[in-house]
Formats: C-alpha cells, sequence, structure tokens
C-alpha cells in the first residue's frame, strides 16, 4: 500500500523490488521484443547471458521452456493455461492501473491511505494485480528463467509490504492497526484465516525467515514449472517414420506428416541428404511437420528471412494478436499466410495444402536417447540439416534446401514445442 510520507524509510527494498520486476517484466516480454524491430539491439546484450546459462549443465535448464509455445496446446488442461496467461496478464493490468489511479487521487487530496475499493478488501491489490500479470506473462512466455524472477519479485514484493504497513503503523497508529483487522495483506480476510496469518505483523522479517520464505517459493513455483514440462512433453504430438520422429503443430498434422515423410524420403535429393546426415551413434531426427506459411518457424531454423518475426514490422499487431487471441500465432499457418497471394488459387496450389518439413539432428553429451521423447529433453543439442517443401495429398516435392545452424534469432536458445 503506497502513501506518503517518509521517503527515506524502506528506500532499498522499494528499489530493489521495483528492479526485479523490471528484470521479471524484461525477461517476459522477450517475445515482445523478437518481433520487434530492436531484437537484434536486445539480443547483443541478452543472448550472451542465455547463452553462459546454456553452455552449464547446471544452469541449462533456466534457458528451458515448461509449456507449448510453438505447438498448438495439445489437450484441454495445457489450452485453459495458456488462455489463463492472457487473461491473467490482461486484468493485472488493467487493475494495477486502477489503483494505481486510485493511491494517486489520495496523495493529491491528502485524504490518508487509500481504503476504498479493491483496498477496502485487500491492503495491497497493486502488487496482487502486478503479480498476475507477471504470472500471465511467464505462461506466456515460459522459460524457467522467468520463473526464477517470478519467486524473486514476488518475495521483494512481500517485503515491501511489510516495510509499508509498519511503516503506516507508526504513522496511523490505532486506525490503521484496525484497519489490518478487517482486511486481508493479499487475499480477503476470510481467505487468509484459513491459516496463522498476520497476528505478527508488526515483527520484521529476520533473515532466517526471509530465506525460508523465499526458498519456499522458488520450489512451488519451480516445482509447478517441472511438473508442467514433464506433463507437456507427455501430450506432445509425435508419430515415427522409421528412424525419423515426426511432431507436428497438431496432433492431426502429426500423423497426416509421418505419411508424408515416408514418401518424401524416397525423393533422392531428400535421400542423399538423409544418407550423407545419417544420425551419429545415440543421436536422433526429429522431423517438424509445420504449414508452409507457419508464422513461428523461424524458431525452429532459420528457414528465410520472411520467417525471422522482428522483421515484419507489423510489431503492435502481432502483440496484441499474441496476447488477446492466444492460439492464433499458432493455428494461422493452416488457413494461409496474409502475404501469400491466395485470390484465383486452386485448393490444390493452397498453401494449406502444402508443409514444410524441418529435419533437426538431436544429441546429448549425456548419453543415448532412446525414446521420441528424449528429443525434447533440456540437455539435447540440436542441429538444423534441411528442409523439404511437399504437397500435402500427393506427396509431390516441391524444394529441397540447406540450413544454417542456430535459428532465425541465430544462437539465441529458443522453444523446442
Amino acid at each position: 500500500m503506497t502513501t506518503p510520507g517518509n521517503p527515506e524509510a524502506g528506500t532499498g527494498r522499494r528499489i530493489a523490488a521495483r528492479g526485479a520486476i523490471l528484470l521479471s517484466f524484461i525477461v517476459a516480454f522477450e517475445i515482445v521484443i523478437m518481433i520487434s524491430p530492436f531484437a537484434l539491439f536486445f539480443y547483443s546484450v541478452f543472448n550472451p547471458i542465455l547463452l553462459t546459462l546454456n553452455r552449464r549443465s547446471a544452469t541449462r535448464w533456466l534457458t528451458a521452456f515448461f509449456l507449448p509455445h510453438m505447438i498448438v496446446p495439445p489437450d484441454a488442461l495445457l489450452m485453459t493455461i495458456r488462455l489463463i496467461g492472457s487473461v491473467l496478464f490482461v486484468v493485472g493490468l488493467v487493475v494495477f492501473v486502477i489503483c494505481a489511479v486510485q493511491v494517486y487521487a489520495s496523495k493529491a487530496l491528502k485524504s490518508g491511505p487509500a481504503h476504498r475499493g479493491l483496498y477496502a478488501v485487500i491492503r495491497h491489490p497493486q502488487y496482487v494485480a502486478l503479480a498476475c500479470a507477471a504470472v500471465g506473462l511467464a505462461i506466456m512466455w515460459p522459460r524457467f528463467l522467468t520463473l526464477v524472477l517470478l519467486a524473486v519479485m514476488l518475495f521483494l514484493y512481500y517485503l515491501l509490504a511489510k516495510d509499508e504497513e509498519r511503516r503506516m503503523l507508526t504513522r496511523y497508529g490505532d486506525s490503521y492497526r484496525e484497519y489490518m483487522t478487517r482486511t486481508g495483506m493479499f487475499l480477503p480476510r476470510v481467505v487468509e484465516a484459513l491459516w496463522p496469518t498476520g497476528k505478527r505483523v508488526e515483527r520484521p522479517v529476520t533473515a532466517a525467515k526471509g530465506m525460508a520464505i523465499l526458498l519456499v517459493l522458488l520450489g512451488m513455483i519451480l516445482g509447478t514449472g517441472f511438473a508442467l514440462r514433464a506433463y507437456t512433453v507427455r501430450q506432445l504430438p509425435l508419430q515415427s517414420e522409421g528412424d525419423i520422429d515426426v511432431i507436428g503443430i497438431t496432433a492431426a498434422d502429426a500423423a497426416a506428416g509421418a505419411q508424408l515423410l515416408a514418401s518424401v524420403r524416397q525423393d533422392p535429393a531428400v535421400a542423399s541428404r538423409l544418407q550423407a546426415a545419417s544420425a551419429a551413434s545415440g543421436a536422433r531426427m526429429l522431423a517438424y511437420v509445420i504449414p508452409i506459411d507457419y508464422t513461428m518457424q523461424g524458431m525452429i531454423a532459420d528457414t528465410g528471412d520472411e520467417w525471422k518475426l522482428f522483421m515484419r514490422h507489423k510489431t503492435i499487431g502481432m502483440i496484441a494478436e499474441y496476447v488477446i487471441h492466444p492460439t492464433a500465432h499458432l493455428t494461422e499457418g493452416h488457413a494461409g499466410h496474409a502475404g501469400l497471394p491466395t485470390q484465383g488459387m486452386s485448393m490444390h496450389d493452397s498453401p494449406a495444402m502444402k508443409r514444410r518439413i524441418i529435419l533437426i539432428e538431436v544429441s546429448s553429451a549425456a548419453g543415448a536417447l532412446t525414446s521420441p521423447r528424449d528429443d525434447f529433453g533440456i540437455g539435447v543439442r540440436r542441429r538444423p540439416l534441411f528442409f523439404v517443401d511437399a504437397h500435402l495429398h500427393t506427396g509431390e516435392v516441391l524444394g529441397v534446401k540447406d540450413i544454417p545452424l542456430g535459428s532465425g534469432w541465430g544462437t539465441v536458445p529458443t522453444p523446442m514445442f
């Protein structure tokens, strides 16, 4: 709860808390920056951090993703979680702005601490709103690094809230103490009354207690992230075509893609490349089967400048679509891309009838990969090989092209699924 008075008190905690949320939002807003013209400037600073984390086995997991980002969420639970992410982000920001207006209006009118609206129910609705927005961002851009920063942010805002309440008790005394008895700190009083809380609000948080709270937060949040990642990998739409694992943007594409790959690999140009790139011992071959105009294919491999989202110059529209229509960026490829001509095309020529198969070699320094799901382990190395464009129904090969290492964003660690 923000009020006027004693600007010196709690300055360090306020700076740390605001710095934590700023860093958290910068990391989580990576998806926004990736599709903006500032991507190259951002990654000149941020990518060395990601690469340093990615090089060490102890920290590689921080760059990994824990929810689907390049495939349509394959079941109702994962789809619901993705929708919740957008809702939490939008609602959190709206509530934060409303509460900020209320607080600064109280300051301007010198009417004392804000105590109406949401402040009549909980004492720190602004922090709750920011937490909701941060959780929404973590769902929309689900790196484990975002979860770590989320836990740190929540912890620092807890400390800041405790510090503010001590200052309010010093300034307003019994009137503020009475306000505390009828409101909850972060949840309604009736909810917080279900467990011991608020009985020693005037005592500062000791170092031992603070460390315990932070470790519990990290354990709960990261544990949820790892559980969601394990669940996601089990739900991935995977198929096999001989010695090649196949994943599709949808389950239907995975099944159709395996059949298409069986036909395509008979083409001499494809067969020769597969033979030359035959996986080393313990490695596996993974094929992404995607619509030829799938928007996010640049995250899989560098398939051309048109799939580097930062070169589209449609940042605002893409951001709005990403937040408000959570799966449009995943499914639009099935309906044809707006940048491609569609008028006058027959169904046979439509982009919806064409698929791109991106071949990736997957290996691990930890040992042999023994199943398709091992392709998505946190410690695997990925080497893009080439892609094939083919007609979905006829199996006709329309083109074959070798691709460089990395993705459309160079060496930036990108999602696997």
